[in-house]
Order: structure tokens, then C-alpha cells, then sequence
């Protein structure tokens, strides 16, 4: 009796370890709001006045919103929902992108891919660091006219 008593426990506390270890990976750092730190941030073209983006855990993945006022004052207010799985999610509220797709090569990396009707707009890669304080995010691609255009942009968690 006694030897069924302990491995009754030995099992409930082994489940309970696996379980806080499950909700410890599970833990997306890029949950938050994140603003835009111009003074650090570079841009080849005019760098926006204001970026301001808002991370939610949405099921598998995230909901992500962001606002951003760029440099002649024109404010945009986009949002998408997007699972780590590299299959495109539509973008609500932007003019030249609709559609975006994300990887997650690891808990502080996310790669993404902006696309308008199909094409790819722009893509890069944000890395949050270690202390869950900064991301990083550089990237690129081609604007409207077929310019090339790169920038980093740090975020700060607020």
C-alpha cells in the first residue's frame, strides 16, 4: 500500500514539473506593447514619427496591431492574426500589404513575409533579446515604386 502511495505521488509531482516546463516554453516574449525607439532605429527612407505595435497571444499564435504615423504625419492603423506556420494571414487596414506569414526558428526569433495580391513586399526578423526588454527588427524589401528600402527598427517593451 505504501508502495503505490509513493509512486501515486512520484507520477503527480513528475506530471506537475512537465507541466510548469510546458507552460515555461509555451511563453511568447513578444506578448506586450512595443514602441519604437527612434533615436536607435534606421530607416533608408524617411523613418516613420511614431510605431507603436500591440502582441496578444491569439490561440496558437498571436494577434498582432500596430500604429504607426509615418513621416509626413499619415497615420496607419493595421492588424493581422498569425500562427507560426509560414502559411499567409490576411492584414486588415494597410494599403500596400495584405497578407503576412511567420516562422519562429526559436522562443526570441520571429521570421516574417509581407506580401500585396501575392507578391512579397518586404520580409525580415525580429529578435527579442535575452531580458525580454528590446526587439530588434531589421529587414527590407521593395516599395511601390520597385526601390529598395531597409531598416532597424528598435522596439522597446512598455
Amino acid at each position: 500500500m505504501r508502495t503505490r502511495s509513493l509512486v501515486i505521488s512520484a507520477t503527480l509531482i513528475a506530471a506537475f514539473v512537465l507541466a510548469l516546463a510546458v507552460i515555461a516554453l509555451a511563453q511568447n516574449p513578444n506578448i506586450g506593447t512595443w514602441k519604437m525607439n527612434p533615436a536607435k532605429s534606421k530607416f533608408s527612407y524617411a523613418p516613420p514619427k511614431s510605431f507603436t505595435a500591440t502582441v496578444e497571444a491569439q490561440g496558437n499564435g498571436i494577434k498582432v496591431v500596430q500604429d504607426i504615423v509615418d513621416a509626413s504625419g499619415k497615420a496607419t492603423h493595421r492588424s493581422w492574426t498569425v500562427n507560426y506556420d509560414g502559411k499567409d494571414y490576411p492584414i486588415t487596414g494597410d494599403p500596400d500589404e495584405d497578407a503576412v506569414s511567420y516562422k519562429r526558428p526559436d522562443a526570441n526569433t520571429t521570421e516574417y513575409v509581407f506580401k500585396k495580391n501575392g507578391k512579397e513586399t518586404s520580409s525580415g526578423r525580429a529578435v527579442v533579446s535575452k531580458d525580454g526588454k528590446t526587439k530588434i527588427d531589421n529587414g527590407g524589401g521593395k516599395d511601390a515604386k520597385g526601390q529598395a528600402f531597409t531598416y532597424t527598427i528598435i522596439m522597446e517593451k512598455q
